[in-house]
C-alpha cells in the first residue's frame, strides 16, 4: 500500500513521503495511528493544504518529547521483585510495569515508546531505550531488585545474581555429597580410630 507520511517513521522517511508499506502494517498501525495517510489524490491535496499545521504539530510535540527526555535522561529506576536465589524472577518486568512506574513518578510515557525487545526476568541494572518522539529518544537504567537494600549494592556494583554472592554460600560446594563417616565426633580426650589400632598393636607386641 502506498501511504503518504505525517511524522518521520524510522527506516521509512520523513513527513511528506510517500512510500510503499505491507498492508498490514499500514491497516493496523500507521492510518489507525494517525501516522500516515492512504496515497491518493485526495489525501494528496489534503495533505498539501495542511502541511503547514502538520509539520507544526509535530514540532510541538518533539519540543514537549525533548523536554521529558532531558528530565529522564541517565536517571535509575528501583524496581522490587521476588526472584529466587540465582536472580531469575518469579515473573517479570514488562513494558506496561515500566510505563506505570515512569507515570507515576511524573513522566507522560506510555507502554508504545518503552523499547523493549522482551520483558526483564532476572534481577540486575537493565539499559531501556525509551523512543518519545520518532525523533526523540532517551535511555534509563531499570535497577531490578529484590529488595532496596539490595538495589543500593547493585548499583554499586556488586553482581547479586547468584546464591554465593548474597548469602555467602558456595553453590558448588553445596551440591558435594556429605560423608559422616568422613567426620570426627569424639570428645576431648578420647581416642580417634588411627590412636586406638596403636594401641590395640601394641598390646598385641
Amino acid at each position: 500500500m502506498q501511504v503518504i507520511l505525517l511524522e518521520r517513521i524510522a527506516r521509512l522517511g520523513q513527513i511528506g513521503d510517500e512510500v510503499a508499506v505491507k498492508d498490514g502494517f499500514a491497516r493496523n498501525y500507521l492510518l489507525p495511528t494517525g501516522r500516515a495517510l492512504r496515497a491518493n489524490a485526495a489525501n494528496r491535496t489534503r495533505f498539501e493544504a495542511e502541511r503547514a499545521q502538520i509539520e507544526a504539530r509535530n514540532a510541538e510535540r518533539k519540543s514537549a518529547a525533548s523536554e521529558i527526555a532531558e528530565r529522564l535522561n541517565g536517571k535509575t529506576i528501583v524496581v522490587v521483585r521476588s526472584a529466587g536465589e540465582t536472580g531469575q524472577l518469579y515473573g517479570s518486568v514488562s513494558t506496561r510495569d515500566i510505563a506505570d512506574i515512569l507515570t507515576g513518578e511524573g513522566f507522560d510515557v506510555s507502554r508504545n515508546q518503552v523499547d523493549l525487545k522482551n520483558p526483564i526476568k532476572a534481577i540486575g541494572l537493565h539499559e531501556i531505550e525509551i523512543v518519545l518522539h520518532p525523533e526523540v529518544e532517551t535511555k534509563i537504567t531499570l535497577n531490578v531488585a529484590r529488595s532496596s537494600d539490595e538495589a543500593e549494592r547493585q548499583a554499586a556494583g556488586e553482581d547479586l545474581s547468584s546464591a554465593e554472592a548474597i548469602y555467602g554460600v558456595d553453590e558448588d560446594a553445596q551440591l558435594q555429597t556429605y560423608d559422616p563417616e568422613a567426620e570426627e565426633f569424639f570428645e576431648e580426650g578420647a581416642s580417634g580410630p588411627e590412636k586406638a589400632d596403636d594401641e590395640e598393636a601394641e598390646e598385641q607386641a
